[in-house]
């Protein structure tokens, strides 16, 4: 398992690097690729089983990615957000009653908490310098998850959130914060050194790696939660000894509007 578990995960981690340092359409429809899987994943996890709001669902999610496609990226949520909700107002209405407000509001919840917000990731590499910016997204949530697992196993002691993640520890959380910060200010001031001209800034990048450690690590629980609600281990199988696209991206999701936000007020 933990052979599987590395080769995957190395061969994942070469096809985020590959995106990021090409970026445009191949990031582009890289990410609407991640996006659809993601949101099949969640639609399935949650058992939506009504095929005209879900068909809504992935409807709204190409209207997000042709916008960005069409360089709309200050617009591109903002309307496809817009078009989520006629369409389920539209459905509700010419279906009526076959669906109720509540199955559209997780056919709703599963766009916005998916596709839009890994369409961030997208956004990020799309600002000045953002092809050194995306990268704290993956220092922020991988490099922390990474550290916190790590720092846990070696002095954790008391318990973070013990019925939902028995195995998180507070000493966890605080070094893969901490772990975050320091990878975000080595990463500034490396950059800095090669490109002076850059956005880089060692003391910025630490500030907002561990802001992002710190929202990456309610995404996982987030993630784990909604999971134990509905009694299954794994969102999907497509990343052996992963599980599925969320289990793997569950903490960049939370965290990539966070770096996006950050990195506009900041740098």
């Amino acid at each position: 398992m933990f052979k599987t578990r590395l080769i995957s995960g190395i061969i994942l981690v070469l096809v985020i690097i590959v995106l990021f340092v090409i970026g445009g359409p191949l990031l582009w429809a890289g990410m609407a690729a991640i996006s659809t899987i993601g949101l099949i994943e969640f639609y399935k996890a949650v058992r939506v089983d009504s095929i005209i709001p879900m068909i809504m669902g992935y409807v709204a999610l190409a209207c997000l990615y042709l916008l960005l496609l069409l360089k709309w990226e200050d617009r591109a949520v903002t309307a496809s957000t817009a078009i989520m909700i006629i369409l389920l107002m539209g459905t509700m209405v010419f279906t009526y009653p076959r669906y109720q407000l509540t199955q559209m509001a997780v056919v709703a919840f599963g766009f916005f908490y998916v596709p839009v917000m890994l369409s961030f990731i997208y956004l990020t590499r799309s600002l000045p310098h953002g092809k050194s910016l995306v990268w704290l997204i993956i220092l922020s949530a991988w490099g922390c998850d990474t550290l916190a697992y790590c720092t846990g196993m070696l002095v954790g002691k008391h318990k973070m959130t013990p019925l939902l993640s028995p195995k998180k520890t507070i000493e966890g959380a605080i070094g893969g914060v901490l772990g975050a910060a320091l990878l975000g200010f080595l990463y500034g001031i490396i950059l800095h050194a090669a490109a002076p001209a850059s956005a880089a800034h060692g003391g910025w990048f630490a500030l907002i790696c561990a802001l992002g450690g710190i929202i990456s690590q309610i995404g996982d629980l987030a993630a784990s939660a909604i999971k134990r609600n509905y009694e299954i281990k794994d969102y999907g199988h497509l990343i052996p000894g992963h599980g599925g696209i969320l289990d793997r991206f569950d903490s960049v999701i939370i965290t990539a509007p966070i770096i996006y936000f950050l990195s506009l007020v900041l740098l």
